[in-house]
Formats: C-alpha cells, sequence, structure tokens
C-alpha cells in the first residue's frame, strides 16, 4: 500500500471531507480507487470517492456511505492508501518519493550520511531531507548531485559534501 493523501476535515453537513493529497497535480489521487482509509488502531476500510469538488487549497470529497457529517466526522485524520499496483509504472531512473524515502545516503568517497526521511518540493526542484549525524538539506538533482539509486540495496549516492 502507497499513502497518497490523508482525510483533515470536515466540509459542510452532508459527509463532505477536506483531503489533502501527495499527488501532483492533486487531483490524481482521484484516480486511484478503491482508497484503503487507515485509522489508528482499526482495520484498513475500503471507500470509493462518489463526488468530488476542487476547493481554495484542497480537494473535498464525498465518499459513498458517508452521508452526514456523523458518519464522515470518524474519518478525520485518516491516511488514504491505494494498492501501489494501481500506480503508473515509471520510466527507468525515475522514482516515487515513498521508494527513496528510507534509503541510506553516501557521498562518493563512501561517507554515510544518514537516511532519506522525507522529500519535498520547491519551484527549482525537489529536495531530500537526510537525517544521520545531523540534518541536511540535498537537492534532488539526478545526474547532478543524485549520481546513482540501487533500490535493492536501499542506497543513493550522492556528489555531496559532507561539511555542508
Amino acid at each position: 500500500m502507497i499513502e497518497l493523501g490523508r482525510i483533515t476535515g470536515l466540509f459542510g453537513i452532508h459527509g463532505w471531507l477536506k483531503v489533502e493529497s501527495y499527488t501532483d497535480p492533486r487531483e490524481n489521487i482521484l484516480n486511484y480507487q478503491p482508497w484503503a482509509i487507515k485509522l489508528k488502531n482499526q482495520p484498513l476500510q475500503h471507500v470509493m470517492v462518489e463526488n468530488s469538488e476542487n476547493h481554495a487549497k484542497g480537494l473535498v470529497v464525498h465518499l459513498k456511505g458517508f452521508e452526514s457529517m456523523e458518519t464522515a466526522r470518524g474519518l478525520i485524520g485518516a491516511r488514504i492508501n491505494v494498492d501501489r499496483e494501481k500506480l503508473p509504472k515509471l520510466p527507468e531512473g525515475q522514482y516515487y518519493w515513498t521508494d527513496l524515502e528510507g534509503l541510506e545516503v553516501v557521498t562518493i568517497a563512501g561517507v554515510s550520511l544518514g537516511k532519506v526521511a522525507y522529500l519535498f518540493d520547491t519551484p527549482a526542484n525537489d529536495v531530500l531531507v537526510v537525517k544521520g549525524d545531523r540534518e541536511r538539506f540535498i537537492p534532488y538533482l539526478p545526474g547532478n548531485v543524485v549520481k546513482h539509486v540501487d533500490l535493492s540495496k536501499k542506497i543513493m549516492q550522492v556528489d555531496w559534501d559532507p561539511e555542508f
């Protein structure tokens, strides 16, 4: 399962929910159904989006079977997961962020900088947040900074000064 977003709150009184999507563009989350909703200490629950709308900074959705504010309220904070097989295959050398998270990052000289904790995007490029002896922000620039990614060995090689 791959986490593609989360339910952040209620929208109105008829069971509509606010959704934070991790896909780009954000509406792509609607292409991967059913959603497997995960709440703490509860089993996965599969749901279908019955209706959706773009609204301000995010999406609002109406899930089948959640017709009121009371029934939908229990989904606030739920993580939205989908089967990995539903995601498109990427070309060689491209990766989903979730595949890069947890990789050990080593320099060309073999110095370990830590592990990729998460990524975020900027207008210029994506950025790896690497946590080791300290936290580092390394631009995700394949070929320039990122020299090699080996998912089977869980290693990413970078051309980066460990002192930076």
